[in-house]
């Protein structure tokens, strides 16, 4: 049988750089919800430095949920506070309070509308009871974009096809970097 080789994305992404911090001191923002078995959410904003791209700001927006879902609330706040700025959502991030660190479907396709936008957007996925407790993913490009796009199916949770859907987005263009990190927590 012949191997496939899957083309990771069809142009050349630049470049994030994202704070090594980043994931403790969310993690310790997150601890509330977590110790409650909910899930907490935020945003990874920041700016096109040219190559590259820089995280900048872990924005905390408000938000609701429950032990396996997170739903920003007022998403005009979080709108007003980018253009502010000047800021670009380059990822998000949020908890498995009790989960392994994996890309859900639900969370799949909450991450396709990132990556349609922005092809170097990135999803980071924390589960503090689970080793390894952290994940930096990305749709993969060709074939799981498009097939989450694609995807009719209704049901929060829901299997799709057997393809590399997902990647670790850590080995490729996201890299941890020392670096400053503003948190604004809008709750």
């Amino acid at each position: 049988m012949p191997m496939v080789i899957y083309q990771q994305h069809s142009h050349q992404i630049e470049t994030v750089t994202l704070p090594r911090d980043c994931l403790q001191r969310f993690l310790a923002i997150a601890k509330v919800n977590t110790t409650m078995n909910k899930e907490t959410c935020g945003l990874l904003l920041g700016k096109d430095k040219g190559n590259k791209y820089v995280v900048t700001t872990l924005l905390i927006p408000k938000q609701h949920s429950t032990s396996d879902t997170c739903t920003m609330d007022e998403e005009e706040l979080v709108l007003q506070f980018t253009e502010e700025r000047s800021l670009i959502t380059l990822g998000w991030i949020h908890t498995h309070p009790s989960q392994s660190c994996f890309m859900s479907s639900l969370d799949l396709h909450t991450h396709s509308g990132f990556q349609r936008m922005l092809p170097e957007s990135f999803a980071v996925v924390c589960a503090p009871r689970s080793n390894p407790n952290f994940g930096i993913f990305r749709l993969t490009d060709p074939p799981g974009l498009k097939a989450i796009l694609e995807c009719k199916e209704k049901e929060a949770f829901h299997p799709h096809p057997d393809l590399p859907i997902y990647t670790d987005a850590d080995k490729g263009h996201v890299q941890m970097r020392d670096g400053l990190l503003e948190i604004v927590d809008l709750r």
